[in-house]
């Protein structure tokens, strides 16, 4: 085979290095096309085989750029990185990149408000009671209000279907305005297990609070083995609980309260309690046909409470604490 120059050689390499074919440099430098490969060899040229497929429309810094405007916070979702960035390629073209990028869409999840000071409030709260351990909130007992609705859940309900089928009677929720009628109640518990619980009637003030405390707080802590300062009592920062009656009920009866730091129902391990007693009313195969009946699931619920769940929801503050450490004040998983 007959020698070509050196300089033949080095413009057959660059050709290799700007992805020309073997046939183009043959042509262009009038040599054979398995020349072309001998010189790619010899000289140990690292060329990236070419994949085949359409090319990507996005580039490496087209990328990275969605990537930065959704980590930075500029953007939520892919409808509004389209609307923002000008690369003339389909909102799915960006999805499908930052998928391929390791990112998901998920539902935002609804959280408390939180302000400045309100930052400062649960931080200063976290440090304060950062070394307790779980016998210290084991003497703590919680308290909370909420509404339950006769008919359906304020929240979501799921259902599992095949993919691409009709929507069955089952896989539909019926509803009705006001959902049929509510229920207000006023319930507590501690690790103990659950206390009395009771319905709320009309609006809650601070008289309505008052009787509440006296004839349901104090027969749950003896019934928990607590009493006078045995025990320390947690009610957030609704004005009926700061009312001058409460307070003064509060003191005459020398019982601690937990200050508790505003905008912080992830720091109360009732909600999740809450939780436990929707999901079992949205279990029954049948809507209570009446406000009564409802009260009389609520009731039966309320009772079937395990203790271990009380226990292990109680036992969660210390990690809730430490959570709110690490975000300085911010929100929690829980």
């Amino acid at each position: 085979m007959k020698a070509i120059s050196k300089q033949k050689c080095a413009e057959c390499a660059a050709m290799l290095q700007n992805h020309k074919s073997y046939r183009y440099i043959s042509n262009s430098l009038g040599i054979s096309v398995s020349m072309v490969a001998k010189i790619k060899d010899q000289m140990e040229l690292a060329i990236p085989q070419n994949t085949g497929g359409r090319p990507r429309k996005l580039t490496a810094s087209d990328r990275h750029y969605c990537v930065r405007l959704i980590t930075s916070g500029k953007v939520d979702n892919a409808c509004q990185l389209h609307r923002m960035v000008d690369f003339g390629v389909s909102k799915q073209t960006l999805c499908n990149a930052l998928a391929e990028e390791g990112y998901v869409a998920r539902v935002k999840v609804k959280k408390p408000l939180l302000r400045k000071h309100h930052y400062h409030q649960r931080l200063n709260f976290a440090k304060k009671y950062q070394f307790w351990t779980e016998d210290d909130w084991a003497r703590v007992i919680f308290s909370d209000e909420t509404k339950v609705n006769r008919m359906g859940s304020d929240g979501r309900v799921y259902v599992w279907g095949k993919k691409g089928s009709k929507r069955t009677k089952r896989e539909i929720q019926s509803t009705v305005k006001h959902g049929g009628g509510s229920v207000m109640i006023w319930g507590c518990f501690s690790s103990k297990g659950t206390g009395r619980m009771c319905e709320v009637d009309g609006i809650l003030d601070g008289p309505k609070y008052t009787r509440i405390l006296d004839s349901h707080l104090l027969p749950s802590a003896c019934s928990f083995g607590m009493c006078g300062r045995d025990f320390v009592f947690q009610q957030d920062g609704d004005p009926k609980h700061g009312s001058a009656l409460a307070k003064n009920w509060i003191q005459d009866h020398d019982i601690q309260v937990l200050d508790w730091p505003a905008q912080s129902p992830d720091l109360n391990p009732i909600e999740h309690l809450w939780d436990h007693i929707k999901l079992r009313l949205n279990g029954y195969e049948t809507y209570p046909t009446s406000i009564h009946e409802l009260k009389c699931r609520i009731e039966a619920e309320w009772a079937k409470v395990p203790k271990e769940l009380c226990a292990k929801l109680v036992n969660s503050m210390p990690n809730r604490i430490q959570e709110v450490l690490a975000a300085k004040g911010g929100h929690t998983t829980y």
